[in-house]
């Protein structure tokens, strides 16, 4: 059985259309993992979990508004007690789901050195990024319960052998590719040119691929994907494009991310006719001075805003969130 190489755009993707029963929905996926200081380089050691606590508010803001997260974990967190005693609980409850996030440099085994190429788990020998992801499936499964079905690779990456590797870990949908961004600068993958809408990973139809949404806006937008990667070393022609309604790049985040940019690319979503939309933040960003998107309570309080905004939004255009069990019930019933 052949899997495609997840840091390559599919030559003839076979692309997943969901039933015309499942309407038009989003998740809400959250990269739940330790909290370091993102402009230092990659380290074993010195990161915190104190963000972990936030967990519980954000679990309750999302269950008002009849949203069931998917929390992507690595392994600080889940082999972190009480961190693992609240999802346990949400799983159980069935408010909430886990899927498997690696950060390799803080996932056993530890063979490598820890430098940046090696902090894209694709990069690594396939037989240490197996090693890896395994030992991180395992953990969750020990701890929630339950086998994860979903998978996001940490850093976003994935690569030539990540598919066939969470095919035998037992995965079903990876969400690692976040379509339109190029990482290949800084020796990750390169997923500019990776299409937004669902396909499939392999001809048995064993592994989904559910990118991240991120979509164009502007009077360019349908050029977008030749005009934007040409640009990648002139930042100020970007912001230009942008700030005259030419052309913009907006991924489906809270962080960075305005909400009247937010709803623009939601708009540009459905007249795509895409049918699932992906939403992603990370869970250092519950508690200000961790991420370079939350520094102080006010930052915090915007970023609740946005979420409120957004799911008002949504209800507002039809789009009803999804569970992780109504999408595998969906692509392998």
């Amino acid at each position: 059985m052949s899997f495609s190489a997840l840091n390559l755009p599919p030559k003839k993707p076979e692309w997943f259309s969901f039933p015309d029963s499942f309407g038009q929905r989003f998740i809400v996926t959250v990269d739940t993992e330790e909290d370091f200081d993102w402009n230092k380089p990659i380290s074993r050691t010195g990161y915190g979990l104190d963000s972990l606590e936030r967990l519980d508010r954000f679990q309750q803001f999302c269950e008002g508004h009849g949203v069931i997260p998917i929390y992507l974990v690595d392994y600080p967190v889940i082999t972190h007690e009480p961190a693992a005693e609240r999802l346990r609980e949400f799983v159980s409850k069935g408010v909430a789901a886990v899927g498997a996030q690696l950060h390799p440099w803080v996932s056993p085994p530890f063979s490598e050195e820890t430098n940046n190429f090696n902090s894209f788990a694709g990069n690594l020998p396939k037989e240490l990024e197996r090693a890896k992801l395994l030992s991180l499936v395992e953990k969750i499964e020990q701890s929630i319960g339950q086998a994860p079905i979903i998978y996001r690779a940490g850093r976003y990456g994935a690569g030539p052998n990540t598919a066939q590797i969470l095919h035998e870990a037992g995965i079903l949908i990876d969400t690692s590719v976040r379509s339109k961004f190029d990482y290949s600068g800084s020796d990750g993958p390169d997923y500019k040119d990776h299409p937004v809408k669902p396909y499939w990973l392999d001809e048995g139809h064993n592994l989904l691929e559910l990118p991240l949404t991120t979509m164009f806006w502007g009077l360019l937008r349908r050029q977008g994907d030749f005009i934007f990667p040409r640009l990648s070393n002139r930042p100020t022609l970007r912001a230009a494009l942008a700030r005259t309604n030419l052309l913009e790049r907006i991924a489906l985040t809270p962080e960075g991310i305005t909400v009247d940019e937010a709803i623009r690319a939601i708009d540009m979503a459905l007249d795509e006719h895409l049918q699932l939309l992906t939403f992603s933040f990370h869970s250092p960003s519950l508690q200000p001075g961790h991420t370079p998107y939350v520094r102080n309570r006010d930052d915090l309080d915007r970023l609740y805003d946005w979420w409120r905004r957004v799911f008002a939004y949504c209800g507002l255009r039809n789009i009803k969130p999804a569970s992780l069990h109504d999408i595998k019930a969906a692509a392998f019933s």
